[in-house]
């Protein structure tokens, strides 16, 4: 078995109640990773706390890995739907809002249980390279962002702009909700990502 296939997910649940036991399989996983850190966190521990035997839970997870994996994945479709569904609005609001909104999905989806989001913080990387989440589908909703909004963006090149702007949004989000500068509002903090991100977009930057 290679390192790869112990990461991913055995099986995708297809009937509810194998959804239902895959959710409180990660539930218990986030609660135990906040409570114990990576290093207290075991298939064993797991399976009790979801209240299922640790074969029902192999069924879906080969390691720990693959549910640390798993719990960053359920994080990106997170924002993945926050994303298409800012896409989705019938009506253009201009860059400057759609940056704006594009900020609050990405702070209101780091705002939930982020004792969590400090442990995958710490941990992820050292799996993230093999998973498959990697921020795809994220990118690809940031990029039809731009694309709508073509005549505002300046930079010439969408590809790099919308790997900036999420890489922007990522560190100044994740620094802002999970490790907040004292003495600053959460809304000046969020109208500043806005504003930094914004005047990246809209500066014109010359070809190397």
């Amino acid at each position: 078995m290679t390192k790869t296939s112990v990461l991913k997910p055995r099986k995708v649940p297809t009937q509810q109640r194998a959804v239902v036991m895959v959710d409180a399989i990660l539930d218990a996983s986030a609660r135990i990773l906040v409570e114990r850190g990576y290093a207290g966190l075991n298939t064993n521990a797991v399976a009790q706390r979801a209240g299922i035997s640790i074969g029902s839970l192999y069924q879906y997870f080969a390691s720990k890995e693959a549910l640390l994996v798993a719990l960053q994945t359920r994080h990106a479709m997170e924002m993945s739907s926050a994303l298409q569904s800012l896409l989705g609005q019938s009506e253009r609001c201009g860059l400057p809002e759609a940056v704006a909104q594009f900020v609050r999905a990405a702070v209101a989806a780091h705002e939930v249980a982020p004792d969590l989001h400090r442990v995958l913080e710490k941990e992820l990387p050292f799996f993230v390279e093999d998973s498959e989440l990697v921020g795809k589908e994220v990118h690809r909703h940031v990029l039809s962002l731009l694309e709508l909004y073509r005549a505002e963006v300046a930079q010439p090149n969408l590809e790099l702009a919308a790997w900036m702007m999420m890489r922007m949004t990522e560190a100044l989000v994740h620094a802002a909700v999970l490790e907040p500068p004292p003495g600053l509002a959460a809304s000046e903090i969020e109208a500043g990502v806005s504003h930094a991100i914004l005047a990246f977009l809209t500066t014109a930057v010359g070809r190397p």
